[in-house]
């Protein structure tokens, strides 16, 4: 078992970036809300999208990262499986993904960031309203965020079995629940370009997105 306290304490103090931080709390949303959908551990689920990229600012190149960081997160007490999936989300490591969970955290990962990518050219640039017919039409747009894998998505929703439109969907919902209600002078945060290679730069976040 891993608590959310315990994820997010390990996370902070590997981890400085506002962006990154930023991003791990929206692949935990992601997570959680797949986790309430298939019955599976809350915590867990949340811990390994907080963590899935926690080492990135000590080891920003493959295959130190995410290699290096399990050793840390197993030396945490970091559960095994949750270890396991934040190896498997690299394709790199060469370790496959064998259980849903792991499964899950490879396809919310990047379609987190490319959700919030699109997000950010919308008008008031918040998620609340996208609808996933614009997704896919970025998605098809190789100009667009081109440092995002499409093929990684693209895979990742089939490796869980779901439909890609529902997956996108199912994201956005996520998403939309933990940012804020639509309000006159609701304010957005726009992010610094994040050092992540694979983030599309200025992603946005609305404010009220989930915390600590």
């Amino acid at each position: 078992m891993i608590s959310r306290d315990h994820a997010w304490s390990v996370l902070t103090e590997f981890t400085k970036s506002d962006s990154l931080r930023k991003h791990a709390r929206a692949v935990e949303a992601s997570m959680r809300a797949y986790a309430r959908r298939y019955g599976e551990d809350l915590d867990a689920w949340g811990g390994a999208g907080i963590l899935h990229d926690f080492d990135y600012e000590m080891h920003p190149r493959a295959p130190h990262h995410p290699l290096k960081g399990a050793e840390i997160l197993l030396a945490r007490r970091v559960p095994e499986r949750i270890v396991y999936a934040i190896l498997a989300h690299a394709d790199y490591s060469g370790l496959p993904r064998v259980s849903r969970l792991d499964r899950a955290l490879y396809a919310c990962d990047e379609l987190s960031g490319f959700v919030h990518a699109v997000a950010l050219v919308r008008p008031g640039r918040v998620i609340r309203g996208l609808e996933p017919s614009s997704v896919r039409k970025k998605l098809k747009d190789k100009a667009f965020a081109r440092t995002v894998n499409r093929d990684d998505v693209y895979r990742g929703a089939g490796e869980l079995g779901v439909d890609l439109d529902e997956h996108i969907a199912f994201v956005i919902a996520a998403l939309t629940d933990v940012a804020p209600r639509d309000r006159p002078g609701a304010r957005v945060t726009r992010l610094p370009a994040p050092s992540h290679p694979r983030f599309p730069r200025d992603v946005v976040h609305p404010e009220g997105a989930p915390r600590p």
